[in-house]
């Protein structure tokens, strides 16, 4: 079965394009229907053809694409996907993006550069989105992009409920890597019952990419667990040196938790090589076998999207998944 048949006879219908498949079939079955049959495939050139199996005129369509790499490829596709979609008549058409490409570049740092999540947005809208859907934007102003409803939802339950599991929350401090994180830092020691919060405080040359100049703890560490929380790890340059400097200071453990595990290299050998306990992400992309060791643990993100995609589509209420206190 491909959809859902609710009041007034709206259909549900599920695509996924082909960056992380898992995903979408963990979503499907979370709805309990099945990803719709989508023919995908590259030209010889590169370019990318699309074509649904079925009908898809007057369905509420859920369109879901992984940007990991190469991450140009996959957004074209989704973008391919949503004007398919809109040239066979669906009636709503909602991106899921669990991770928002170029989100890093939502502002201009200096003259002369591009506003590239804006465009990204901006694409969308023009392929004939009506809705998009994204988990722990890079900055939430990245909502205000998109012209329509930007459903922008919080993996912090999730992998706060994890480590409440593992590890004594009388012990741990929430620790931002920057000056950025902080107001997330909160909601995680709200979410723990009010833990000590720290913050690193580094520099970054503008010139060099993924480069951090120094490191600087602000706040009691010493003796304690502290638990490091990100939106992404990209090379885990940020990351390392911010254990490093915690163990500087005297932390007793780091555990590393982030929603987003781009882990482009190095930074498989660099986590693998730290003296960080574990690293603890979602599978909102997907990662190869080279990208997996010991010290990572994945968490399914698919109840969430799922719980999501129902509320939409039933007309409810999201309003929890917004607040990070679901």
């Amino acid at each position: 079965m491909t959809g859902i048949k609710a009041t007034g006879e709206k259909t549900l219908m599920l695509f996924s394009g082909r960056a992380h498949p898992e995903l979408a079939e963990d979503i499907a079955a979370q709805l309990e229907i099945a990803v719709c049959p989508t023919q995908l495939r590259d030209f010889a050139n590169g370019e990318i053809y699309g074509r649904y199996d079925e009908s898809v005129r007057g369905c509420d369509a859920f369109v879901i694409q992984a940007h990991g790499a190469p991450i140009n490829k996959w957004v074209m596709e989704q973008l391919i996907m949503v004007d398919a979609l809109k040239r066979a008549s669906a009636k709503r058409i909602t991106v899921v993006m669990p991770f928002y490409p170029y989100a890093r570049q939502d502002k201009k740092h200096r003259g002369r550069e591009p506003i590239s999540a804006r465009l990204v947005a901006d694409m969308f809208k023009t392929a004939g989105a009506d809705r998009l859907m994204a988990i722990d934007l890079h900055t939430s102003q990245i909502q205000g992009f998109f012209d329509g409803p930007v459903d922008h939802l919080f993996a912090l339950p999730l992998l706060a409920d994890y480590v409440e599991s593992r590890y004594d929350s009388s012990n741990v401090t929430v620790v931002a890597p920057d000056s950025g994180r902080v107001r997330v830092a909160e909601r995680w020691t709200e979410r723990l019952g009010g833990t000590p919060l720290a913050f690193i405080h580094k520099t970054r040359d503008i010139n060099v990419p993924n480069s951090v100049v120094a490191n600087r703890v602000v706040g009691e560490v010493e003796g304690r667990t502290c638990v490091v929380v990100d939106d992404m790890i990209d090379t885990a340059g940020t990351i390392t040196k911010a254990a490093e400097a915690l163990f500087d200071a005297g932390a007793a453990e780091v555990i590393v938790t982030a929603t987003h595990g781009v882990l482009s290299d190095p930074a498989t050998d660099r986590l693998k090589n730290s003296r960080i306990s574990e690293i603890v992400i979602t599978n909102t992309l997907p990662l190869t076998s080279e990208q997996r060791f010991d010290k990572l643990t994945v968490l399914s993100i698919a109840p969430l999207i799922g719980r999501a995609i129902r509320e939409i589509f039933e007309d409810g209420s999201v309003t929890s998944l917004f607040d990070g206190n679901a």
